[in-house]
């Protein structure tokens, strides 16, 4: 008997489908809104946007970028990051989608692992590829970014230059494919390095259709977006579900507190996805005596803070990997407050203990997710076959690395991470990357080096290290050798990376099998600073 194999809700569609459906059904009407700090806004209808991703797609066709191709984005929140995206989608290359904030060599690893050929970048960021000038073709440079260089270097190009060509009249260039790779986002993880997620053109959809179920949206929904586009939030959550619901986004270039009501209230927005930065960050300034907002997502439902705020919240969880919300609230409905909230009907969670067995009410296990790779999930890790079996368990089940409560309600609650990880004002951050740098900076006298995560006010946690030290080293040293780590790791790692301080040890608290026990490091961090 031939093994069933599932019908894919996307069979016959892709994200060019959507594009072009959406632009032909809402030609006139405002798609993306870009609301810069330096300049007056600037309006894309749905057949504007649809006609300069077209164009750009035409260019880079023109200039060798076919189907499969690997195109680097790292680009800070602009209109040209969204087209340049979706132009790869339509041509049939993947787009490797880089943070902003990464180092020199964190870029490195990145177009080298990405094996990416051509780059879109910015110009103040023009310095960060300069270890792998020689791994690209060419580069493209768009104006915006302050210290706009007065001519752009040798075999870079302006992107204004993208958008001369015309669409080409056929614009359906490859096979309907929904299990397609269209794009790379890279995440944090418990190895040394990140791992590249390869997203398909069905987890487009998936984001863009589920997302708008979670939250109820309606094609009058007008998304106010802060968050990074190079993440899923931003890029799934705002962008993907307004086009599906043929809504509008509004985009501003980063989080400004001193902004966000004047471009939320001009704006009209009636939605908003958030961090406890940002609305901690507002309660301390005033607000307007009338707003358009009927929801925000974040973490948890019914957050005191964004009560003070008069806004309702409902939480959600979700990762790059599962690409929208396995778990999230209730939009018209009560919510348990101060919890994540509810498993989504769209997938099936469980929640195990060690033996992978199921735990009972009230009870912290390990969440677990069931999906369907390349549409609810994950296609896999880029070029990392290892990586991506590692990440499920012997029934299929992805393994998230988070440690969650079930409730008598069936509500569920965070607990903790089962992975190292740090979660630094919304930016995963893994304590092996940052371990792996302190230890190469100084061969022979770091012997070793624990970094954990230490609260903070605004930005949740941030990388505190702990280190010992060869023997012998004199205490006189220990000065100069912490601005040695610490200045190692500023050229080395992305800013929010970069702990906050060093302390040295004679030793550490172990665990079993002489591990070190962070949990004491971490206590130690807590008593201090109450």
């Amino acid at each position: 008997m031939t093994p069933q194999r599932f019908c894919n809700p996307f069979a016959g569609q892709d994200f060019n489908w959507l594009l072009a459906t959406q632009a032909a059904a809402h030609g006139d009407k405002p798609l993306l809104i870009w609301e810069p700090f330096d300049r007056a806004p600037t309006t894309y209808s749905y057949a504007q946007f649809h006609d300069a991703v077209g164009r750009v797609a035409a260019s880079l066709a023109a200039r060798g970028v076919g189907e499969g191709d690997r195109v680097l984005i790292h680009l800070e929140n602009c209109p040209e990051f969204l087209i340049a995206w979706a132009a790869c989608g339509e041509l049939g290359a993947m787009a490797i989608n880089t943070n902003t904030r990464s180092s020199e060599e964190e870029m490195r690893y990145y177009v080298t692992h990405s094996k990416s050929s051509v780059a879109i970048t910015q110009p103040g960021l023009l310095g960060s590829l300069s270890r792998v000038r020689e791994q690209l073709r060419w580069v493209v440079c768009t104006e915006h970014n302050a210290g706009v260089p007065a001519e752009l270097p040798a075999g870079t190009e302006a992107f204004a230059a993208l958008l001369d060509a015309q669409p080409a009249a056929e614009r359906r260039r490859i096979t309907i494919d929904p299990m397609r790779p269209m794009y790379v986002q890279y995440t944090s993880g418990t190895t040394s390095r990140p791992k590249g997620v390869v997203l398909t053109h069905g987890n487009a959809l998936w984001a863009a259709r589920v997302n708008a179920l979670h939250m109820e949206l309606r094609s009058d929904d007008v998304h106010l977006a802060v968050m990074p586009l190079f993440h899923t939030n931003a890029l799934a959550y705002s962008f993907l579900t307004s086009l599906w619901t043929g809504g509008s986004v509004v985009l501003m270039p980063k989080f400004s507190a001193s902004r966000f009501w004047d471009v939320a209230v001009r704006n009209r927005c009636t939605w908003h996805s958030t961090i406890p930065f940002f609305f901690n960050a507002l309660l301390s300034l005033p607000r307007p005596e009338k707003h358009y907002f009927r929801l925000w997502g974040t973490g948890a439902n019914d957050l005191p803070q964004t009560q003070a705020l008069g806004i309702k919240t409902i939480g959600w969880w979700g990762m790059t990997e599962t690409i929208s919300h396995p778990i999230v609230g209730l939009c018209g409905l009560p919510n348990t407050p101060m919890v994540i909230g509810r498993p989504a009907t769209t997938y099936q969670v469980c929640v195990v203990d060690d033996d992978g067995n199921p735990v009972a009410t009230g009870e912290t296990g390990h969440l677990r997710v069931l999906g369907m790779p390349g549409v609810s999930l994950f296609k896999e890790y880029l070029d990392n076959p290892e990586a991506t079996a590692a990440s499920f368990d012997e029934q299929g089940w992805f393994i998230s690395g988070d440690r969650v409560t079930l409730l008598e309600d069936g509500s569920i609650r965070f607990a903790d991470r089962d992975k190292d990880m740090l979660k630094v004002g919304g930016e995963n951050v893994a304590s092996s990357e940052i371990e792996r740098v302190l230890m190469g900076c100084a061969p022979g006298v770091v012997a070793e080096v624990a970094v954990v995560a230490k609260a903070d006010r605004m930005l949740n946690e941030v990388p505190f290290a702990f280190v010992r030290l060869a023997e012998g080293t004199a205490a006189e040293q220990h000065e100069a050798i912490a601005e040695r780590l610490l200045g190692f790791c500023r050229e080395m790692l992305a800013d929010f990376k970069v702990p906050v301080g060093v302390r040295f040890v004679e030793d550490f608290p172990r665990a079993t099998l002489e591990k070190i026990a962070k949990a004491e490091l971490r206590k130690q961090l807590a008593a201090e600073a109450s």
